[in-house]
């Protein structure tokens, strides 16, 4: 059985990064999402151990300083992380997994284990559909979404520490893109070989 891969997206908020990897992980087999700790609240809809392990920061912390952690970030006044022990066990049973993070834990994951990684960043088709995108979802106040908007072109800035790179105009067509990203790599010599070891004895076999 060959490892998993991890998926990196990446975007700006309100791109879209979200709610395209949970629809890549329901597209295809084998790919799960990476189900980070945070300090934020939980907002409706999500559920503990679910959408994430939502801890206090003192948890947070003590957590850190154990190095628990395969990366970990503070946005926006909250941490966030993704503890290496639960993506290990992922990839050692053979599933590839989708982290769906900021760039700089992008950054420190791509660090952290060079040659399993594969980071794709989203882009908006425009500023004003970010800004759009921000004010429709109604969760933050004006003052947030200004500032979140400001703080993007920042972001955005580091698209080219990326392998792919995305515009999320259309949902359909991006995870089309997202789909052929995840196929490709699959399909590689290196990986298909471990795969089809059996086969591949059988035909070399004289």
């Amino acid at each position: 059985m060959s490892l998993g891969m991890l998926f990196i997206i990446a975007a700006a908020s309100g791109t879209g990064k979200t709610s395209l990897a949970k629809a890549l992980s329901t597209t295809l087999d084998d790919i799960v999402i990476s189900i980070s700790h945070t300090t934020r609240s939980l907002r409706a809809g999500e559920q503990n151990e679910l959408s994430y392990f939502f801890v206090d920061r003192s948890e947070f912390e003590n957590m850190v300083q154990n190095s628990e952690f395969l990366e970990h970030a503070e946005v926006f006044d909250h941490y966030y992380g993704t503890t290496k022990k639960w993506v290990l066990e992922q990839l050692k049973s053979g599933k590839d997994v989708i982290l769906d993070i900021d760039w700089q834990g992008a950054e420190k994951v791509r660090n952290a284990m060079p040659g399993s990684t594969v980071s794709i960043f989203l882009l908006p088709p425009s500023k004003q559909a970010l800004k759009q995108r921000l004010k429709t979802r109604n969760r933050d106040s004006e003052e947030v979404v200004l500032d979140r908007l400001s703080k993007a072109s920042f972001e955005i800035t580091h698209y080219k520490d990326f392998d792919y790179l995305i515009v999320n105009d259309n949902f359909e067509k991006a995870l089309i893109d997202l789909q052929n990203i995840v196929c490709a790599h699959r399909l590689k010599c290196s990986r298909q070989a471990v795969k089809y070891d059996k086969l591949l004895k059988e035909l070399i076999k004289n």
